[in-house]
């Protein structure tokens, strides 16, 4: 007898289950954060961190790959325990996301975070015994975080931008570049990041409040959120000044000034706002200006850079 065929209808039932957890699952670990994270690392591993380094020689450097790859395992299994204890507040705040990501199930995503956890350790002390401790440190900081600290005035939203800028921190510790300027590029990325928080937590404050975070919009109100909103936004010029006054950043420079007009476009767009979706507009070109200042790294020196890409093909 030949074996029963399955039925059309139920293989298409089956792909079309299996897409969707793995959306659920991509959407779990934000692919699309992680993805960005690496390639900064990357980018900067080449063209800031080992400057005087060849291409060829970076891009051979297995041990660079194993700390990229134990970053985006680190990252994505901070987002899995996020999402853990966030879900009831996520819920509120953005429903039809949430209940994608429900999609997954619980004992799955625990066995992901295990094991992306486990794989960022091992990858990490792979590269050295200072890697793996790091990456060890850097796990139980993302749980601490997502399990106490979120809830902590400020404290939270100076965890979050913290932890966005440590896996470049692990770079400096690799190749023990410590020039001022890199650390001024991470005060601005540092404050960026600060100020996206304090975004989403004017977009979350609905679920915030269900939920008793004590969130600067939940604590001070949304007018005095936005007044530290705009003290941030000056902040974050101190940076860009410096970088463009004193360090040679070459077109990047083009990039940093953008980025000052696109910053006071946005104080009168977050005083304005009233609505969630408004909210978002903010938060969406937040969200670009970090994407762009990965890429702006490759305007640093381009001609050298285009120069160094060549040698690769020839």
């Amino acid at each position: 007898m030949k074996a029963e065929q399955p039925h059309p209808l139920n293989k298409r039932l089956g792909l079309k289950t299996l897409l969707i957890k793995s959306l659920s699952l991509f959407s779990s670990v934000r692919l699309y954060n992680v993805i960005i994270v690496a390639i900064a690392q990357f980018l900067a591993a080449i063209f800031i961190m080992a400057p005087e380094l060849s291409v060829s020689s970076i891009l051979s450097d297995y041990k660079l790959w194993l700390i990229i790859i134990a970053s985006s395992a680190a990252i994505a299994g901070g987002y899995i325990i996020n999402n853990f204890y966030d879900r009831e507040k996520d819920l509120i705040n953005r429903p039809q996301k949430t209940l994608l990501e429900n999609r997954v199930r619980r004992s799955t995503l625990w066995s992901v975070y295990f094991v992306v956890n486990g794989l960022a350790f091992i990858l990490g002390s792979v590269v050295s015994w200072r890697a793996g401790l790091f990456f060890a440190a850097y796990i139980f900081a993302m749980w601490f975080y997502s399990h106490k600290l979120k809830r902590v005035l400020f404290l939270g939203n100076l965890m979050s931008a913290l932890l966005a800028v440590l896996p470049f921190f692990v770079l400096f510790m690799y190749y023990k570049n410590f020039y001022p300027v890199i650390f001024v590029h991470g005060g601005f990325l540092f404050l960026i990041l600060g100020m996206r928080e304090l975004v989403k937590d004017l977009e979350n404050l609905r679920g915030d409040l269900v939920q008793n975070y004590r969130t600067i919009p939940v604590v001070l109100g949304e007018k005095q959120s936005k007044q530290f909103y705009t003290l941030l936004t000056f902040l974050t010029i101190v940076p860009i000044a410096a970088l463009i006054t004193y360090f040679e950043i070459g077109y990047m420079q083009y990039y940093f000034t953008l980025i000052v007009g696109s910053l006071l476009v946005c104080l009168p767009l977050i005083w304005s706002s009233r609505r969630k979706r408004e909210y978002l507009l903010i938060h969406f070109i937040l969200k670009i200006i970090i994407g762009a200042g990965v890429f702006s790294i490759l305007l640093i020196d381009l001609p050298v850079i285009i120069s160094r890409l060549q040698t690769i093909f020839n």
